[in-house]
């Protein structure tokens, strides 16, 4: 893969204050998931990016100073809030376009800015992006113009495709 820079194991201290943040940041105890002692790897990608893999599955990546679920993370993602989105909009949210309000049919949970959310499209309800949001969801849900979440991970970025690849394809079921 032309697009891994460096791939190594988290030492035992780095595990501990990576899940420890993870539980901070998102209230979610990777830890007990998937047992006490995860193995968690790092591959670093492009642009200061990097896949965190626990346990064999790609479940986190790092974009600049954002750490988010991947969009194979069933478990995180279904704790997010969520940003339902009509059709029209799914073929520019693939291709990076952030979330704007015409395009949002509905938003499902509470957040405030900088907070993240999984866009889900409004037939299937599949997860497409991880996005941040701009602005809080009680201003959010009340707009009608303009950009309401940031897009950080798509179906079909290259993220996308380097998660893919390292998990054969396959949704993590977690």
């Amino acid at each position: 893969m032309s697009t891994i820079k460096y791939r190594f194991p988290l030492r035992e201290s780095e595990r501990k204050r990576f899940l420890r943040d993870l539980l901070e940041r998102f209230g979610f105890d990777v830890g007990r998931m998937f047992g006490d002692r995860p193995q968690i790897e790092v591959i670093g990608t492009f642009e200061d990016s990097e896949v965190f893999i626990v346990n064999g599955k790609p479940l986190l990546l790092r974009v600049g100073e954002d750490v988010i679920p991947t969009l194979v993370f069933d478990g995180l993602i279904g704790l997010l809030p969520k940003v339902i989105i009509d059709m029209g909009a799914i073929p520019h949210v693939c291709n990076g376009a952030d979330i704007m309000a015409p395009g949002i049919v509905r938003i499902e949970g509470e957040f405030k800015e900088g907070d993240y959310a999984v866009v889900l499209d409004e037939r299937h309800g599949k997860a497409i992006a991880i996005v941040k949001a701009l602005l809080d969801s009680e201003r959010a849900k009340s707009l009608k113009h303009g950009k309401i979440f940031k897009n950080l991970h798509h179906v079909g970025d290259t993220y996308w495709r380097i998660i893919r690849e390292l998990s054969g394809d396959e949704r993590v079921k977690t």
